[in-house]
């Protein structure tokens, strides 16, 4: 399967999580820790946002760490918002536009996991997507289909409840007609302010997902970028982790005032400082004991909605977002 890490805060050179650390997304190009491929050289790719509300994208077929423009690029490019994505491709070919992230207006979105059974149910997803935003299906991997039939299901507007009455819908598909294929998503998806990652699996174990986060700064990782495990939390299977601009949370809770159905997180004050991780030189992160209390209360875990839409069998906690 493949490794990504996406990152939300203050703006940093892209380095700092996909080059410099000492378990950093190029070495687990080669030596994944956590993944069913150990091996994910089949292309990678890189999503950002800068001065425009659309991503930068630079994506790649040839293995991560034999790409020798990509130490540079992330060195000086520099992004409030990134994602980065190594891949272990499962079926579909090897071409730059079944690399990770994909991009559609100003969304960006990359996976880990797989529809079992592809062929089988491509004709069914590809039709969930609106024909006005067809002509971003560039590629034939399950992730994008995925992707774009997101943003048909609503995503636009409720990122949340569209991707969970998705992944409802292809919980059945997987599951229906005497098929028991399996679902695994673990996948990560911003409009270039809000950051959402999502984990989830049927007929199968989930992938892994942790997060680390201080001071309204946050990074999630497929695994972890050093070896101090203990920093970081893992992502409970089904649930999504929300981080959001101080826009959208004024906005959300502004709507959750007058409709009285929402709830407003709890946010603890911390440092500014991005979370640290080690790099070859100094493996040692740079967070501390009362940040990792913090961070268990935080608020940006939540259990996926939609009890109506989600199988008891999938152990899904229910909560409102």
């Amino acid at each position: 399967m493949c490794r990504w890490i996406a990152y939300r805060g203050e703006t940093i050179p892209l380095e700092q999580y996909v080059t410099a650390p000492a378990h950093s997304l190029v070495v687990q190009s080669q030596r994944a820790l956590e993944s069913t491929a150990s091996t994910n050289g089949d292309g990678f790719g890189m999503g950002w946002y800068g001065e425009h509300p659309e991503p930068g994208l630079y994506r790649e077929i040839r293995p991560a760490w034999s790409d020798e423009n990509l130490r540079y690029l992330c060195r000086h490019i520099r992004s409030h918002l990134y994602f980065a994505h190594v891949r272990a491709a499962t079926g579909t070919p090897i071409t730059r536009p079944n690399c990770h992230p994909f991009a559609c207006g100003r969304w960006l979105f990359m996976h880990n996991g797989v529809i079992g059974n592809w062929s089988r149910l491509r004709r069914k997803v590809e039709a969930m997507i609106p024909d006005e935003i067809y002509g971003s299906r560039i590629g034939t991997t399950d992730s994008e289909a995925v992707f774009l039939a997101i943003l048909g299901a609503g995503g636009d507007k409720d990122p949340v409840g569209a991707t969970t009455r998705l992944l409802a819908t292809l919980t059945d598909m997987v599951s229906s007609k005497g098929y028991r294929e399996p679902l695994r998503f673990t996948a990560a998806l911003t409009n270039g302010s809000d950051l959402y990652a999502f984990r989830y699996a049927a007929n199968d174990n989930a992938n892994s997902l942790y997060y680390r986060e201080s001071g309204g700064n946050v990074v999630v990782v497929s695994e972890p970028l050093d070896a101090e495990r203990a920093q970081w939390k893992p992502v409970p299977n089904g649930h999504v982790l929300m981080g959001r601009s101080r826009s959208s949370r004024s906005s959300r809770q502004a709507a959750s005032r007058r409709s009285r159905l929402g709830r407003d997180l709890h946010e603890t004050q911390r440092s500014r400082a991005p979370p640290s991780v080690g790099s070859r030189e100094d493996a040692r992160p740079n967070l501390r004991s009362d940040d990792r209390q913090a961070t268990a209360k935080s608020g940006l875990l939540n259990p996926l909605d939609r009890p109506t839409c989600l199988p008891p069998r999938q152990g899904v906690a229910i909560s409102p977002p």
